[in-house]
Parts: C-alpha cells; sequence; structure tokens
C-alpha cells in the first residue's frame, strides 16, 4: 500500500470539501490514486456531503424504537436544516434505522468520538497502560500499542463508528453522509438514550428449592 502524505490529504480536501480522516481513507482504499480517490468519495455521498456539515440544522425529528419483546428502547434526535426534509419518508426513515442501529449496539455510549469526555478517556489510557501483556514492553513501545487500542475502544463506544446493520459495508457515519447528499441538507445525529428493561436495578437471587422445602416444612 502506497505511503498516505499529509499533503496528498491536504490536497484531496481542498478538492473535494471532504473531511480529512474521509479523504485519507479514500487514498487509503485506493492507494494513494487521488483520481480514484475523489470517485470513491463521490460514490459514498462524502464529497457533497462535507460542503454542508458546517450547516446549521435546527429541524429534525426525535423518534424512538422498541426492541420485540419490550426488553430495549431507545429515544433518539437526529437534526436537519428544514422541516420539509423532516417530514419526509426518507429522512424519517433514516431516523428509524439510526434508532434501531442503537438497539443493536449494547456498547455505543456516544455519538462520535469528539463527545467522549477527557476523563472518560484517560481512564481508558490508565486500563490500557495497566495491562499484563505490556509489562515487559519498552515505554515508547508501549505507547504505541496503547494509543492504538485506545483508538479502537473510543470507536467501539461511538454509535457514528459502528457498521450499519443494514449494509456492514458502510459505517452509520458514512450513511449519514449518503443521506447529506441524496437531501441536500446537512443532517445529524444529535443524541441519543438507550434503555434496557432493569439496567441498573440488583435483582434479588432466590433459590426455588429451597422456598419449596421451607413452605412444606410450615406445613407439616
Amino acid at each position: 500500500m502506497a505511503e498516505i502524505s499529509a499533503k496528498l490529504v491536504k490536497e484531496l480536501r481542498e478538492e473535494t470539501g471532504a473531511g480529512m480522516m474521509d479523504c485519507k481513507k479514500a487514498l487509503a482504499e485506493n492507494n494513494g490514486d487521488k483520481e480514484k480517490a475523489k470517485e470513491w468519495l463521490r460514490q459514498k455521498g462524502i464529497t457533497s456531503a462535507g460542503k454542508k456539515e458546517g450547516r446549521i440544522t435546527a429541524e429534525g425529528l426525535i423518534d424512538s424504537y422498541i426492541h420485540t419483546g419490550g426488553r430495549v428502547g431507545v429515544l433518539v434526535e437526529v437534526n436537519c436544516e428544514t422541516d420539509f426534509v423532516a417530514r419526509g419518508e426518507t429522512f424519517q426513515n433514516l431516523v428509524r434505522n439510526i434508532a434501531m442501529q442503537i438497539a443493536a449496539c449494547p456498547n455505543v455510549e456516544y455519538v462520535k468520538v469528539d463527545d467522549i469526555p477527557p476523563e472518560v478517556v484517560e481512564k481508558e489510557k490508565q486500563i490500557e497502560m495497566g495491562r499484563d501483556d505490556l509489562a515487559s514492553k519498552p515505554e515508547n513501545i508501549k505507547e504505541k500499542i496503547v494509543q492504538g487500542r485506545i483508538e479502537k475502544r473510543l470507536k467501539e463506544m461511538c454509535l457514528m463508528e459502528q457498521p450499519y446493520i443494514r449494509d456492514q459495508s458502510i459505517t452509520v457515519e458514512e450513511l449519514v453522509k449518503q443521506h447529506i447528499a441524496t437531501l441536500g441538507e446537512n443532517i445529524r445525529v444529535r443524541r441519543f438514550a438507550r434503555f434496557v428493561l432493569g439496567e441498573g436495578i440488583e435483582k434479588k437471587e432466590s433459590n426455588f428449592a429451597e422456598e419449596v422445602a421451607a413452605q412444606m416444612s410450615g406445613k407439616a
């Protein structure tokens, strides 16, 4: 694989309006070929999406999804620019699919990596630094390994980084960008809450055999 230079990423970003990480990924996917990377970005709907990312999203929709059996529920707010788009079937289907995605991802806690508080990042770093398999590693090697593990862990915690459940070849972020390109408006997943029945409640454990024995002895 060709080495992707910062200069090449910068050039692609300036020419397409796509985000830095999207440009880097496009170049990596196409062995550093800038023209093929442009086509890749267009196919993903990322080029036009990047140009709209700074626009205000004050409209949108709050939707809910209750999983079969009523044991998992989700509330999610997804924003767009106009009420016209918010009332459209395409946008509403997107919001519903995002809600279903959240229901299917028990480890997701944040929308994107930038939303993770610094203290959470530091805590994860300390956990990784204390792993037994790193004890004998030189400090500089340990730092690189930990950094890689931290990046992976933080992505696991974020909705936008998850493979989309209906199409594993794209992430939720790419799904949203495709809809930005289709609908012509900026779209942002603002916040969500995931509820699991009984979560956080200390359940009393009972021994059915002992209960039966006690009832029987009481009747004797």
